[in-house]
């Protein structure tokens, strides 16, 4: 079974290694919104979406075409080495063999789109499900040391950027330390939004769960 990173949902940032996996395949399976970046590119692969509710079935399914010979491979968004760990667990658990084709990253659009680099910068993603209050500390004593901007994966649904903003407050961030939020980056609809911590806190707007913030230095070596 192959594991396919995707990008971070423009068709055109599908790497050539993952489009040749995807074309040659003969059982290709993912999440619908996922399976819609790679559509057209499935040739005469039979296609499977699947939901949190029912991707045992179809990873078992896929499992099952697998050991008949069959060419099986699993989409997901962006770099799968980067928030897509319960998915490969589930994916190594029904395979022998897996390989892993790594795709765009988001990170790497967020970094361009604010205008900073990844090797002065802290990545940190609320994908793991752990208590808020061990989530954030690192974030809040980083944007207090001010040394290193932050790239932040808010956790899809119940952990966003306003109660992420609203917490670190809480924990002693700075409320007028600026945060930047991309929203659905690459896609025709994409948005960003700019203000500080205490301006995103009250923020009713519901945001994508396609999210990425980012946490600017502001010191004098900023720039």
């Amino acid at each position: 079974m192959t594991v396919v990173g995707v990008g971070p949902g423009d068709p055109n940032m599908l790497t050539l290694k993952g489009r040749e996996a995807i074309e040659g395949a003969d059982l290709v399976v993912g999440f619908k919104t996922v399976l819609d970046v790679v559509a057209g590119r499935t040739g005469r692969a039979e296609v499977r979406p699947m939901a949190y509710r029912d991707q045992e079935a179809v990873l078992d399914y896929a499992q099952e075409q697998a050991r008949q010979g069959k060419r099986c491979v699993v989409c997901v968004w962006g770099d799968l080495n980067v928030s897509a760990k319960e998915l490969l667990n589930r994916v190594r658990r029904r395979a022998e063999s897996v390989e892993l084709i790594p795709g765009v990253s988001s990170i790497q659009f967020a970094c361009a789109r604010a205008g900073i680099s990844l090797e002065e910068s802290l990545f940190l993603t609320l994908h793991q499900r752990w208590d808020r209050g061990s989530e954030l500390g690192e974030l809040v004593d980083t944007l207090n040391r001010d040394r290193r901007n932050v790239i932040l994966l808010p956790r899809p649904f119940d952990f966003m950027p306003p109660a992420i903003a609203a917490n670190a407050i809480t924990d002693g961030a700075d409320p007028s330390h600026p945060v930047v939020v991309f929203q659905r980056l690459t896609l025709p609809d994409e948005q960003r939004w700019d203000g500080t911590l205490a301006q995103l806190a009250p923020v009713t707007d519901e945001f994508s769960d396609l999210s990425i913030m980012v946490f600017p230095r502001t010191g004098d070596d900023a720039d």
